[in-house]
């Protein structure tokens, strides 16, 4: 398969508009463009029962953020308080950056 694009960057702080946790903002920890899904600070909490192994002394049941697909979240916009949608342009100098298509700010990657 392929990788896809993806429209955020690890890194980014981003709204859910879709889904159980719909409103939700949180930071972007992992994306996984081949799957074209990401996993966000504080969303799709799931439950994962671990063994005891040499790496994870003790076991037990550990709350964990789950993948969710890229479509269901926005990037958020400080300016705007709201989820926006990102475009690319190019800088005088020839430099390729992404911008919110609402208030027309560049985003600092």
């Amino acid at each position: 398969m392929a990788n896809k694009k993806v429209h955020v960057k690890k890194g980014d702080m981003v709204v859910v508009i879709s889904g159980k946790d719909k409103g939700k903002k949180g930071k972007v920890l992992k994306v996984i463009p081949s799957e074209n899904r990401v996993v966000v600070e504080g969303v799709n909490m799931i439950t994962k029962h671990v063994k005891p192994s040499p790496k994870m002394q003790q076991g037990g049941i550990i709350h964990q953020e789950g993948k969710i697909h890229a479509s269901n979240v926005m990037y958020y916009c400080p300016k705007d308080k709201m989820g926006v949608r990102t475009g690319v342009k190019f800088l005088e100098d020839g430099t390729k950056v992404r911008y919110c298509k609402k208030c027309g700010e560049t985003i600092n990657d």
